[in-house]
């Protein structure tokens, strides 16, 4: 089969390797359709490795060159004898968490901090910008009949988006800013209107993903870079401030802009991942009795939920698919364009078959 194999930072190489045999019992061997190219798979790209290891896993013993792929959707192949909940043909939504199940975090229900944590397409045998991926029983999430292949790649950066604007706290009513409007920063917004916010108020200075993130008419799409952006703030929240933010850029001024832009004993979320230190002004912090929290993942027994709220129309996790790629052109019509810092696109699929 083809699959796109991460060796080191740009570099990238399409092979044709053994497609991959179920070994475990509860393993599912699964027909990828689409997997969407994550924000992590770029910081690998441009940086890594990072995540990707170089020294086998503790977990899995997967080391480099890695199949890359994490956010997917496909049919179900074939099944190991002990696989009860699915069967050949059902279309899933995976999860690429690998817990150990052992560990502190494990046994109290939070796999997601787990201490050996390993991830289909970043630290497995396989992943899913390839043909085929196996996967476990409990990884997998049938899709039903309303719900697409191509919603079912977005699932995973949904769940992101949606464990963030959750730890925020958000409730009916509420006047949410997001920040930034890449993928996660898009499907936050559209699942805090989801969940019964107000007002979403979207900060992007990239015209073009401002402009991408306007058509979808969630809510006011602001330039944070821009003199008047504060004042806009004040006049939609009556001088007070949002009642939380949830931080999706990953950059310092991201930070910047949420911090000063909430409410006194407001919450920001911190979801987008920063790839340097970010500094913080906490006396502001302190005096306005602002709760910073980080937040990592998502819990990993979110995927029914999201997918029924997507199933329902709730949660339009399409509207953040910009364009649909062959696996063959992943790194010209992927990777390269996704790391230009003037791009137009937000989330990209890649059509495995």
């Amino acid at each position: 089969m083809l699959a796109a194999r991460f060796y080191a930072a740009r570099d990238i190489r399409l092979e044709e390797v053994p497609t991959p045999a179920i070994r475990a019992a509860d393993d599912v061997l699964v027909e990828v359709a689409y997997c969407g190219i994550c924000g992590t798979d770029l910081h690998e790209y441009l940086m890594g490795p990072i995540v990707t290891p170089a020294q086998p896993h503790p977990l899995t013993g997967a080391t480099l060159p890695q199949t890359l792929g994490h956010e997917f959707s496909g049919t179900v192949r074939e099944v190991g004898p002990a696989v009860r909940s699915l069967r050949i043909g059902d279309r899933v939504s995976v999860c690429p968490i690998i817990p150990c199940g052992n560990c502190y975090h494990c046994r109290r229900g939070t796999g997601q901090l787990c201490l050996q944590m390993a991830c289909t397409g970043l630290s497995a045998e396989t992943g899913a910008l390839a043909n085929f991926a196996v996967v476990r029983e409990a990884q997998c999430a049938v899709l039903p009949e309303a719900v697409s292949n191509r919603e079912g790649a977005v699932i995973e950066p949904a769940c992101v988006a949606a464990y963030g604007v959750d730890w925020a706290g958000v409730t009916g009513g509420d006047i949410v800013l997001v920040t930034g409007a890449g993928p996660i920063g898009v499907l936050s917004a559209m699942y805090a209107d989801a969940i019964g916010a107000a007002t979403v108020v979207i900060a992007e200075p990239n015209p073009n993903r401002a402009a991408l993130a306007r058509a979808m008419d969630i809510g006011p799409v602001l330039d944070p870079t821009d003199a008047g952006f504060q004042s806009a703030i004040e006049e939609l929240t009556e001088g007070i401030g949002v009642d939380l933010s949830v931080e999706c850029s990953g950059t310092a001024p991201g930070l910047t802009t949420a911090i000063a832009s909430t409410r006194a004993r407001g919450q920001v979320v911190q979801t987008g991942l920063h790839t340097a230190p970010a500094s913080v002004d906490m006396m502001e912090v302190a005096n306005r009795e602002i709760t910073i929290r980080g937040s990592w993942c998502y819990n990993l027994t979110d995927w029914p939920r999201i997918i029924r709220l997507v199933a329902a129309g709730k949660f339009q996790v399409e509207k953040a698919i910009t364009a649909v790629i062959d696996l063959p052109d992943v790194v010209t019509k992927g990777f390269d364009v996704l790391v230009d810092p003037s791009g137009d696109q937000l989330k990209v699929l890649v059509n495995s078959q």
